[in-house]
């Protein structure tokens, strides 16, 4: 009862027409950000974070206008992956196995509609999980003392490195420069400058907004300066429009059972909507065996993935708000986000500003709905606007972070800073070196570092202190499973198939 209390709170918050008219857009903007190729939900959501401080909005009107961005973008995927065969981000990619091949065969119509719904039921059903499970994991983090904060910590950094890079050595890298990055400023506990080089604008330590902005939106400018804008308008044809019935419920029990899967992907922290569109997609190819045309244009190799990775989009919400560990990397944007809002996201959000996380819940219910309205009759619209030059998008991108990060900081030396850290993902980049884990660091090193200086000082030095406890040493455990299970997945998935007679034998 006090959760639908809550919610009925959040139902308040969140329907103003204001509020409303914010979702409504971040919708609208997150779709065509997802639907570009290249960009992607920590991108979009990168870019648009100054265009939420240069509005003057306040905490749950930010929150609001980026998450519905963040669930936007991942409706938005799918279209270039079906229409062009080129993923709109990372966690579509399953989507063109079966999506592309639809639209070769004349049912690209087919193909977006099946897709929208699925991505909807994914989203939807996620953010009831939301409402369930956030509550009670809020609850048992109350249990968590500074030795299970530490080893959370570290269960996010092998996590989410090991998921989104191919080399651990290069995920761990990344995570040690994030954490080198979080130490420069005044020391806490001595309140000595550390790593500052005697400039004055480096002792509050770095604005964890102007490395994102840096990091994701100057560096992707970067990228387009060196390809010199090669391949920037895309022509496409998207034919009738219907709403293939027969399909959609062929497909529900499809939708259901990669909905799970894609929500305990997303509840991981660091899993993210990749794992849960890949597990959500070969789940479903096992169950169907050999009745399926997965690969060739079957319907449920395009439901699969987009339940799946929607779900996971939602999931990955529960870690952040409840513990403080983002469960992806756009969850991580977000949760530099409220950083710099002054709210601390873990179990006392939900006592002390109830406002803010049940609007923001509520709010993603009313964006599901916006999205399945407008991306099943408005997706010929979007595919025009996939029609327009990459030279014409990118100098608007530029403009927003310019002068978003001013018009937040004021100070010429973070549009330096700005700029030093758009060279610097350039050449992660260029060296396939994750960028998500440096943002990590960036953002929760100086807690890592509060929680172990904690725990030292309670156990008088005795490093064994940190696996004292069933909850410490489980999470301990899962830190390092997830840093090795990858390696051992991309081993399975480079050996040879068996071939079907093999399997019918």
């Amino acid at each position: 009862m006090d959760t639908l209390a809550n919610l009925a709170m959040g139902f308040g918050v969140a329907l103003t027409p204001y509020t409303l008219f914010l979702a409504f857009c971040g919708c609208f903007l997150g779709t065509i950000i997802g639907a570009l190729p290249g960009l992607g939900p920590s991108n979009g959501v990168a870019i648009l974070i100054p265009l939420a401080f240069a509005l003057g909005l306040d905490a749950t009107q930010a929150l609001v206008l980026l998450t519905s961005v963040y669930y936007g973008t991942m409706y938005g995927g799918r279209i270039s992956s079906i229409l062009l065969n080129i993923p709109g981000d990372e966690p579509a990619m399953m989507t063109t196995l079966d999506g592309f091949p639809m639209a070769r065969q004349g049912r690209a119509g087919d193909a977006l509609v099946i897709s929208g719904v699925a991505s909807f039921t994914g989203s939807f059903l996620s953010t009831v999980g939301l409402v369930v499970i956030a509550p009670i994991l809020a609850s048992i983090a109350y249990l968590f003392g500074p030795a299970e904060y530490f080893a959370l910590y570290l269960l996010a950094f092998a996590t989410l490195g090991g998921m989104t890079s191919n080399n651990q050595a290069k995920s761990a890298f990344a995570a040690c420069l994030g954490l080198g990055l979080a130490m420069i400023g005044l020391d806490n506990s001595t309140g000595l400058p550390r790593y500052t080089g005697g400039n004055l604008h480096l002792m509050d330590g770095i604005d964890f907004l102007v490395a994102i902005v840096g990091l994701f939106a100057i560096a992707e400018i970067f990228i387009f300066i060196e390809s010199h804008g090669r391949n920037s308008a895309i022509g496409v044809t998207l034919g009738k429009l219907t709403i293939p019935w027969g399909d959609l419920k062929a497909t529900f029990g499809t939708m259901m059972r990669s909905t799970g899967l894609g929500f305990v992907a997303g509840v991981l922290p660091g899993a993210g909507a990749s794992l849960g569109s890949f597990m959500a997609y070969m789940a479903e190819k096992s169950y169907v065996g050999a009745k399926g045309n997965f690969g060739k244009g079957d319907p449920r190799g395009v439901a699969a993935p987009e339940a799946g990775n929607n779900a996971a989009a939602g999931g990955a919400m529960v870690p952040m708000l409840t513990l403080g560990v983002p469960g992806s990397g756009t969850t991580a944007v977000m949760l530099a986000l409220l950083m710099t809002l002054n709210i601390t996201p873990g179990p006392l959000l939900f006592k002390e500003q109830p406002e803010i996380v049940w609007g923001l819940i509520a709010s993603l219910f009313i964006a599901n709905i916006v999205l399945l309205i407008m991306n099943v009759p408005m997706v010929k619209l979007f595919v025009k606007i996939l029609m327009v030059p990459a030279w014409v998008l990118m100098p608007m991108v530029t403009m927003v972070s310019f002068v978003g990060i001013f018009s937040l900081t004021g100070s010429y030396f973070d549009m330096l800073l700005m700029i030093a850290f758009g060279v610097l993902g350039y050449i992660l980049r260029k060296l396939d070196v994750p960028t998500v884990p440096v943002i990590l660091g960036i953002l929760l090193g100086g807690q890592m570092e509060d929680a172990l200086r904690r725990a030292m000082v309670i156990s008088n030095g005795d490093w064994t202190f940190l696996f004292s406890t069933p909850i410490a040493v489980g999470l301990w455990a899962f830190a390092v499973l997830g840093f090795l299970a990858p390696m051992f997945l991309r081993k399975m998935l480079k050996r040879p198939p068996v071939p079907d007679s093999a399997n019918e034998d």
